[in-house]
């Protein structure tokens, strides 16, 4: 297991840097996810995997890769009308390092630049599937943000707004934000997962202890979160005063925890998570059965 707080930050690190050891790619598979770096759903239900060599896609039992640049895709999340990212080019791309904030309007085919490219690198960026609002953790001061700090924008990066983010615990590891409400913002962090209802200006605790994802149900009244004490967990609790945290069973995880947690907007039952190892598993009854569809970074057909 990962034995405690120290570890699992490790772990995180290496997860975000990237250099946690992948395996080698299987003979003739189109499909190897190397380097998880967040997990979405699609406006048509198909689930998304942005990963060190580009998107992965897993629609109808079957994996594939997307059409378009293989970037290094980081903070990447969907809405409903489009792709949003952050990142690396691929080799031979002749875009600026990092990619700033990019935004795909084609499902990954092309990528429109929409500022702070070769300033920023966005790890930990969230979106609102029904309003295209953008938020992101600047861990740098750039030519838009002269402060570190929680940001967010509702005009595609033509304007940021600075969050004061007052009451967040320590240590933010990840954001999500209410499907239909851009104001309502979660953030898990070393402290608990916290929920903000006015962009991140003020938030309070719903759960104490390490919170490492997040994710909100399509219709906006549960958060999903995961956490790791004595072993990997995940968990959901209701948006309504006094509501108390459910644990939802999943597979045992060996040295692993859940890092991304996503919900499938057409199938309102379907949900998936991916771990720090590679591992992805999706639900189709609400998280009550799991099914492995792909183990270590090797895709099950």
């Amino acid at each position: 297991m990962l034995r405690n707080k120290h570890t699992l930050h490790a772990w995180m690190l290496a997860f975000a840097l990237g250099i946690l050891a992948a395996p080698p790619v299987r003979a003739g598979s189109p499909v190897t996810l190397t380097h998880v770096h967040g997990l979405s759903y699609s406006a048509d239900g198909h689930l998304l995997i942005p990963s060190h060599h580009g998107l992965a896609v897993y629609a109808d039992g079957r994996w594939s890769k997307a059409e378009g640049p293989s970037h290094d895709y980081m903070g990447f999340s969907a809405t409903r009308d489009a792709l949003y990212s952050s990142g690396h080019p691929a080799p031979g791309s002749e875009l600026p390092d990092p990619l700033g904030l990019i935004k795909s309007s084609d499902g990954g085919k092309t990528w429109q630049q929409l500022g702070l490219s070769g300033e920023s690198d966005f790890h930990t960026l969230a979106t609102s599937f029904a309003t295209n609002a953008v938020y992101v953790a600047n861990k740098e001061v750039n030519t838009r943000m002269s402060q570190v700090g929680i940001y967010y924008t509702l005009t595609d990066g033509l304007r940021w707004q600075r969050a004061a983010a007052k009451g967040l615990g320590r240590w933010l590891h990840s954001l999500a934000v209410h499907p239909t409400d851009a104001a309502v913002v979660a953030a898990g962090t070393d402290e608990g997962l916290y929920l903000s209802r006015n962009s991140a200006e003020t938030f309070e605790r719903l759960v104490g202890g390490m919170v490492i994802a997040e994710s909100f149900a399509p219709q906006g009244q549960h958060l999903w979160f995961s956490t790791h004490s004595d072993k990997a967990r995940l968990a959901r609790i209701a948006l309504t005063a006094g509501a108390k945290a459910e644990e939802v069973p999943i597979s045992a995880l060996t040295d692993d925890a859940v890092a991304y947690i996503a919900h499938n907007p057409v199938r309102r039952g379907e949900i998936a998570f991916a771990t720090f190892k590679r591992s992805v598993f999706l639900s189709k009854d609400q998280g009550r059965t799991w099914t492995e569809i792909a183990k270590d970074g090797m895709i099950h057909e």
